[in-house]
């Protein structure tokens, strides 16, 4: 590849990873470079109004640049990372070219792949992608490559291809990146379309599915796949949104090498800031899941404390997101919410829309002490924000540390 001939779109962490891996002394273009300059490795960096297509063959843009992004609209042959080292075409030419499984979906993607991964480590396999590995940097012989699939990814990929795409459940996320709920389901779907016979796709029912040539199996509930792949629940530790995971990860394990490993699954290790549970010196039970950024995250929690007082902190920045389905679902439950982040007004206005008791307390800083004085060891404080942190943190991480150092002195 004639690396002056390829245009790098954005200087992130996926095309640095390229540059890197061709040599560098390749020409990025990216909106927050204002004149003509080289980085540390030799490669240029360029303004983005400076692009021309035609002095290149080849464009690779990182994920995250939206559709309309101007340098999107001039591309002449747009590739995905995923295209360029993944595409038929050979772009590049990989010594061994591995068995790829992609996993997306709007919850759950970054557990399901790692729990698949400590699944297949004895064979060979590595994580990638979304996870934080861009395939620039992923180990070149590795036989699987399990890969963490963004919608943003899915989009601007034309060429690659999955040996097995598995797809968790899908509600409407990034619109204002897609354009609306049917563009992002159908980028979700996308790989479908270019999929082999006698490759798997694993996809909730409801969808509106493309023509494939692939396998398609369709779930809807835990038990679906379990009863298709003869899986046992009940020798599963997880619960909730995690059984579901870890199922969906067997399930694939059992295709590749029919074997179904229970020891090995519940000796997988759970990232922090997912549904953690913290008992503090009172014996009170406290559950920090920050990572629940969207309505769908937070339903998950909700509902396994749904027989339990819930003390819920929600809030934050919510992109936008309608949330009177989420409320619909939740105004059963024996639930007080404590509205924080820049969409507390929307919260309180829905939650008395919906007949739910709601406190305006604006940070979690303020949430925190008036739970503290009415939690009880019958009830449960649960952070499932359903919602971004950067309105008001630097990350979810920064808020769940938050949450669980307070705990520690409760």
């Amino acid at each position: 590849m004639n690396k002056e001939k390829l245009a790098l779109f954005g200087y992130g962490k996926t095309t640095k990873a390229i540059a890197n891996f061709l040599g560098n002394g390749c020409i990025f273009f990216d909106d927050n470079v204002m004149e003509s300059k080289k980085d540390e490795f030799g490669n240029t960096l360029l303004p983005t109004k400076d692009y021309n297509a035609n002095n290149f063959d080849i464009e690779v843009t990182t994920p995250s640049i939206p559709p309309k992004h101007p340098l999107i609209n001039k591309a002449k042959n747009l590739y995905s990372e995923y295209d360029l080292f993944l595409s038929p075409n050979n772009l590049i030419n990989l010594e061994q070219k591995p068995f790829t499984i992609w996993i997306s979906g709007t919850n759950g993607k970054t557990t399901t792949t790692q729990m698949l991964t400590h699944l297949l480590q004895s064979k060979g396999a590595v994580y990638g992608g979304n996870i934080g590995t861009p395939l620039g940097e992923i180990k070149k012989d590795a036989p699987i490559w399990i890969l963490e699939t963004s919608s943003f990814t899915l989009h601007h990929t034309k060429y690659a291809s999955p040996n097995i795409y598995l797809l968790l459940p899908i509600t409407p996320d990034h619109l204002d990146w897609h354009g609306d709920a049917k563009g992002y389901e159908e980028d979700k779907l996308k790989p479908l379309k270019t999929m082999q016979e006698g490759e798997l796709a694993l996809v909730p029912k409801g969808l509106n599915l493309p023509e494939s040539n692939a396998w398609v199996v369709e779930y809807e509930q835990v038990e679906d796949i379990a009863e298709f792949f003869h899986i046992e629940p009940d020798r599963i530790k997880f619960k909730g949104a995690f059984l579901l995971d870890a199922i969906l990860a067997l399930a694939i394990t059992k295709t590749l090498f029919d074997e179904c490993d229970y020891n090995t699954i519940n000796s997988f290790k759970l990232d922090a800031h997912r549904q953690e549970e913290i008992y503090d010196k009172q014996g009170r039970l406290w559950v920090n899941d920050s990572k629940a950024t969207n309505v769908d995250a937070a339903l998950q929690a909700i509902k396994l404390y749904k027989d339990r007082e819930i003390h819920l902190i929600l809030g934050g920045d919510d992109k936008g997101v309608d949330l009177n389905n989420f409320f619909n679902d939740i105004k059963d439950y024996k639930i007080t919410i404590y509205a924080i982040g820049s969409n507390t007004q929307k919260l309180l206005d829905l939650a008395n829309e919906y007949g739910l008791k709601a406190i305006e307390a604006n940070e979690l800083s303020n949430a925190l002490p008036i739970i503290d004085k009415n939690h009880t060891k019958e009830s449960v404080a649960l952070l499932a924000p359903a919602a971004s942190s950067l309105d008001q943190f630097t990350s979810y991480a920064q808020r769940g540390n938050i949450f669980k150092d307070f705990v520690k002195l409760a």
